[in-house]
């Protein structure tokens, strides 16, 4: 079982983790300062010392061993803390020493000053530093009262700055919670962080989605039901006035095979709906990094035998530069077959069907050009159900192609052709989606 992962938890413990090194190296820079310029200052005095000696009483070392310090000797002052002698010390070589030494308890520090005109001998100033010490105790005993203290104020202020952080995404979340299928309602940004703002977009976008969703199953569904519930009345109609009287065997046949169209029909728009439900399993298929040019030249030959079959023809103006794009197949399919279907059914024969495809600053471009009729542009000929022209159908080709495009985050549209009759069914990939 993986353990679950808390942001919160995280920035908790990465705050606090960083802001503890920090003060942990800050101070341990601080008190070994601190030390060292305390130090420095005693070795300054204790060799400053060492020097005048060693320059104002050379008649005094003749008595090698004992102590040389005069208290009548007023040229340097000589604290009570501070012992004075001459010692030997033949492997030191003729430089300037100092050692550290501990005696009953008490802390003392060294000064071995070489004498010029006497090898081996040194001038020997031992300075107590118990007090030094005690107080560099005291400054480190404070220095972790602090940094415990000040580890202890970033965590409260890492919990409090936490809970602050994370209140616009429980906010969004509680929101979120209480939508459902038939209470949508988009999200006001305004009062959200700037950096959650993208994330607002993008759940306002869904919302959108999900009432567009929404609202076209609806108006799928009751057109369902009021396109068979005709046909269905129909039917009964029919064979109500058939079985009024007794009739020749040719009208029963007759109103039989009325019915068997009807039934056909209905089979028809089931199977139209539920190409709707296999479309939307398409919309979770994987984008896949796909060739434009060499998937509409595919497509291209197998709509040129549809078209022969009709006797009409297909033409294609495509570029030979390749254009990459990640996209779900299966919905481009959708859409591109559906256009096709539409112009070969509304152009007449020996018409011409034509594939164009460009590509722009806004995005990659599928123009399906026919030469018929043309189309009533103040009419939504996307809605389910709705037929133009004379031509047969259960009216869903074009809302399925709407679906589709909606789902690939690209747009389609249909217009009149400017120079001549016919329709230009258009869809338009942006080149990020």
């Amino acid at each position: 079982m993986f353990s679950q992962k808390s942001i919160r938890d995280s920035f908790i413990l990465q705050l606090v983790s960083a802001s503890a090194t920090l003060i942990v190296i800050f101070s341990v820079i601080l008190y070994n300062y601190i030390k060292i310029s305390i130090f420095e200052d005693i070795t300054q005095e204790l060799t400053k010392q060492a020097s005048i000696i060693a320059t104002s009483r050379t008649s005094a070392l003749e008595r090698m061993g004992v102590n040389i310090f005069d208290p009548s000797f007023n040229s340097i002052n000589n604290p009570a803390d501070i012992q004075v002698s001459v010692a030997i010390r033949v492997n030191q070589g003729n430089v300037t020493s100092f050692e550290h030494s501990e005696r009953d308890g008490r802390k003392f520090l060294t000064i071995y000053f070489p004498l010029e005109k006497r090898q081996h001998h040194f001038i020997s100033i031992t300075k107590d530093i118990s007090n030094t010490d005690i107080l560099l105790t005291k400054i480190l005993r404070n220095v972790l009262i602090i940094n415990c203290s000040a580890i202890f104020l970033i965590l409260f202020y890492a919990l409090f700055l936490s809970r602050m952080l994370i209140l616009p995404v429980r906010s969004l979340a509680t929101k979120l919670a209480s939508m459902n299928e038939n209470f949508l309602q988009f999200i006001d940004i305004k009062n959200v962080p700037i950096e959650f703002q993208p994330l607002g977009n993008s759940i306002n976008k869904l919302v959108e989605r999900i009432q567009i969703f929404v609202n076209s199953q609806k108006e799928l569904f009751i057109g369902a039901a009021h396109e068979l519930k005709t046909p269905l009345a129909v039917m009964k109609t029919k064979n109500e006035v058939t079985l009024l009287k007794p009739r020749e065997s040719e009208k029963y046949i007759e109103t039989l095979k009325s019915n068997n169209q009807t039934i056909n029909d209905m089979n028809k728009m089931i199977g139209n709906i539920l190409e709707i439900g296999r479309q939307e399993s398409a919309q979770f298929e994987k984008p896949i990094l796909l060739d434009m040019i060499h998937f509409l030249k595919e497509q291209i030959n197998n709509y040129t035998i549809l078209a022969k079959m009709e006797e009409k023809h297909i033409a294609e103006e495509i570029p030979s530069k390749h254009y990459k794009i990640m996209i779900q197949p299966t919905l481009l399919m959708h859409i591109l077959q559906n256009f096709v279907q539409n112009a070969l059914k509304f152009s007449p024969k020996g018409g011409t069907v034509t594939i164009r495809a460009y590509s722009n600053k806004i995005g990659f471009h599928i123009l399906v050009i026919d030469e018929g009729i043309g189309i009533d542009e103040s009419k939504d000929l996307f809605a389910p159900f709705k037929r133009y022209g004379n031509q047969t159908g259960a009216g869903l080709g074009l809302f399925l192609a709407k679906s589709a495009a909606d789902a690939l985050g690209a747009k389609i549209s249909l217009k009149n052709r400017e120079d001549t009759q016919g329709t230009v069914a258009t869809l338009c990939i942006p080149h990020k989606i």
